[in-house]
């Protein structure tokens, strides 16, 4: 794997380096719950519920670990409202607006190559 090194950056930019934060980072974010959703939450504030309801499969407790994970990393905002219950809302900030793009990109691809990669699939099990 090539990795672009930005000159000037320490070593934990560096996503070859075993130990860096950069791979930690990437290994959080490449991952198929957080990339659906950072798709679902798109220009949207979404509560637990509707993000679960929206993401079909997530269960609960994974749902629960990667919203955690992307908040940590500062790609999604919590907001607690003082109800009863409380009311929790979720929604991306700047950073995480600028990985939706590299997801929707990615969603792009999927759609445009979907029939090839499922003619190569079909071909692969024959």
């Amino acid at each position: 794997m090539v990795t672009k090194q930005i000159k000037g950056r320490s070593e934990e930019a560096d996503l070859r380096r075993a130990d860096s934060l950069a791979r930690e980072i990437f290994s959080d974010v490449a991952d198929k719950w957080a990339f659906l959703i950072i798709e679902t939450l798109g220009e949207r504030t979404l509560r637990f519920s509707e993000l679960r309801n929206e993401i079909e499969g997530i269960s609960h407790k994974m749902l629960t670990q990667n919203l955690r994970m992307l908040e940590r990393n500062g790609l999604v905002e919590r907001s607690v409202h003082p109800t009863v219950p409380p009311h929790v809302e979720y929604t991306l900030t700047e950073p995480g607006q600028g990985l939706r793009a590299t997801v929707d990109g990615m969603c792009d691809w999927t759609h445009r190559y979907f029939g090839h990669i499922e003619a190569a699939r079909h071909r692969f099990e024959a």
